[in-house]
């Protein structure tokens, strides 16, 4: 009688099945802890976007005139990336020049649904997709979400 050592092709088969499941449970994971961290982060550099546009507008009284190009030849921007999603993102004034608008363009689903449910203290109101009244309900699932956020 021959006795073989090895292993057999279904123990093989196991290893590998076991390893593929750990992997794609391991990417899983470092994707969302990717998307939570972008997701900090932007909000993060809206907030300070908030508080530079409103210090250097408070010398003229009201948000006339402000805009991306504004900020960075003001010094309140370093440059014209976008904070999250599409990079034709931009500030505005209100017509009556009491508020502003950081509208970001371009937004998975998943990001419109952070941003309508995060509390910021530094938003007077978001718009989502033109909507103002529960924004929450009108993010599209095609990834192509508009965000404004209105800051007085």
């Amino acid at each position: 009688m021959r006795n073989e050592s090895g292993r057999s092709l279904i123990e093989i088969m196991g290893v590998l099945a076991i390893t593929g499941i750990l992997t794609a449970g391991t990417i899983a994971t470092y994707n969302n802890i990717r998307n939570r961290q972008a997701r900090t982060i932007a909000t993060s550099q809206l907030e300070m976007i908030a508080k530079n546009t409103r210090l250097l507008m408070s010398m003229t009284g009201d948000y006339t005139g402000v805009s991306v190009d504004y900020l960075i030849k003001s010094g309140a921007l370093k440059n014209t990336k976008a904070p999250l999603g599409s990079p034709e993102w931009s500030v505005t004034s209100s017509t009556d020049g009491n508020e502003f608008l950081i509208n970001l363009v371009g937004l998975s689903k998943a990001d419109c649904d952070y941003f309508t449910t995060k509390n910021m203290e530094w938003v007077s109101k978001i718009e989502v997709n033109g909507y103002e009244i529960d924004p929450g309900n009108y993010c599209l699932s095609t990834g192509n979400n508009k965000i404004s956020f209105i800051v007085q």
